[in-house]
């Protein structure tokens, strides 16, 4: 599939917008050009259900599962959700920040958020990754490239890689080979 950013809105195209409001400006100072691999499931360990886009634009009730108490009042969202099917589901304009990465340092250079584009796989950390997901990911990584100039198979990373310690997502069932495989 080709996928295409408006670089004026920071929309890709086909994706379904669910606005968040846990996003502001970007510094203007910084440019986009680097991209956060994340993985996330919502409740932990289920799939295709809600949480996750309540969860980003701050609708998820904390009745509905024991662990949503747990991240009760979190103010998070990515700029971009990839579904187990290979579904977009973009909740943050890419111009602008989107809150995912929290405390974090990509190659010495901290606050992620400011330069950085956040993309969620639905996924877990031991669970491999669908084939659908990597093909949206590399047509999504290709499309980011001609929008934004800066971004490069070389600035890519995980959450892991720039939260060690804080964060395992993607984990190791992510398979970066297969990711670089599909890249050009």
């Amino acid at each position: 599939m080709e996928y295409t950013v408006d670089a004026t809105s920071g929309l890709i195209s086909p994706a379904r917008f669910c606005r968040s409001e846990n996003c502001d400006a970007r510094p203007e100072s910084a440019g986009i050009d680097a991209i956060i691999i994340h993985g996330i499931s919502l409740p932990p360990g289920e799939f295709g259900g809600p949480a996750i886009e309540q969860l980003f634009t701050n609708g998820l009730d904390p009745s509905a599962h024991p662990y949503f108490r747990e991240i009760e009042g979190l103010s998070v969202s990515a700029h971009l959700l990839i579904r187990r099917d290979g579904e977009l589901v973009q909740f943050v304009s890419f111009n602008d920040r989107a809150w995912h990465a929290g405390a974090s340092t990509f190659r010495g250079q901290p606050r992620c958020n400011d330069y950085s584009i956040g993309i969620e796989l639905e996924g877990l950390d031991d669970v491999p990754y669908e084939a659908a997901q990597y093909q949206a990911l590399g047509g999504v990584i290709a499309a980011l490239k001609r929008a934004y100039p800066a971004l490069s198979n070389r600035r890519i990373a995980g959450h892991s890689d720039i939260a060690p310690g804080r964060k395992t997502d993607p984990g190791p069932a992510f398979d970066w080979l297969q990711l670089y495989d599909g890249l050009c």
